[in-house]
């Protein structure tokens, strides 16, 4: 046999369809796995209320903001967050913008759903699905990506211009300020994630031959008797 004449990871022959072992099925199963991980990240970062957190030395304190509640070290508990109070006023705008942050989020999550649902789909189904399924998955995908990318500017822009997370102090053994915490680390990473499988996708279907079906074993010949 030629060094050549057989590689894992090309087509076996011209002629004959694509049979090496990086398929699209592969990599649809490789970037679920990944993307599964983006999504419990988008889900934890909804849950955690880890977007924006103050933390003081002197005397130890720790107050952080999530989408939907705020918790106090002071009192160990976490209540609804924004309130009627935070929307009233000039904290209006905030409030606006907040919640516009919870509502992208909550949209990214349903994309993400559906994008889950289309992947099973996809690998349940036949060739054909593996071979044209692609486009709708990578645009639902960075659909994700762009929402969560906008929400997550939201929360940065906030962060740099409201007047509320200006407030800090370092000063000898007393350090206090406003830092973007956890769940704002957990939305960067999926999107991250999610766009590489997008991308992973798209590459995967431009550049990888159709994948083979069942091919006819050759006539034994003469020789071999």
């Amino acid at each position: 046999m030629a060094a050549n004449e057989w590689d894992p990871l090309l087509p076996s022959s011209a002629g004959r369809n694509y049979t090496g072992i990086l398929t699209k099925s592969i990599v649809y199963a490789l970037t679920l796995c990944f993307f599964l991980i983006a999504f419990g990240l988008t889900i934890a970062s909804i849950f955690v209320p880890s977007w924006i957190t103050y933390e003081s030395s002197a005397p130890p304190f720790h107050y952080s903001l999530g989408l939907h509640r705020r918790c106090s070290s002071l009192t160990d508990t976490c209540e609804p967050f924004p309130q009627y109070e935070d929307c009233y006023g000039e904290d209006r705008y905030f409030c606006s913008m907040w919640r516009s942050v919870g509502f992208l989020m909550t949209f990214g999550v349903v994309l993400m759903s559906i994008a889950v649902l289309v992947y099973f789909v996809i690998l349940s189904g036949g060739k054909r699905l593996r071979e044209t399924g692609w486009s709708f998955l990578s645009l639902i995908i960075i659909g994700s990506v762009a929402v969560q990318v906008a929400a997550m500017a939201l929360v940065a822009y906030l962060f740099e211009n409201d007047d509320r997370f200006s407030v800090g102090l370092d000063f000898g053994d007393t350090v206090a300020f406003w830092r973007l915490d956890k769940s704002f680390v957990f939305c960067t990473v999926s999107w991250c994630i999610s766009l590489l499988c997008a991308i992973a996708i798209v590459v995967a279907a431009r550049t990888l031959p159709s994948e083979g079906g069942y091919e006819l074993i050759p006539a034994p010949s003469e020789e071999a008797y």
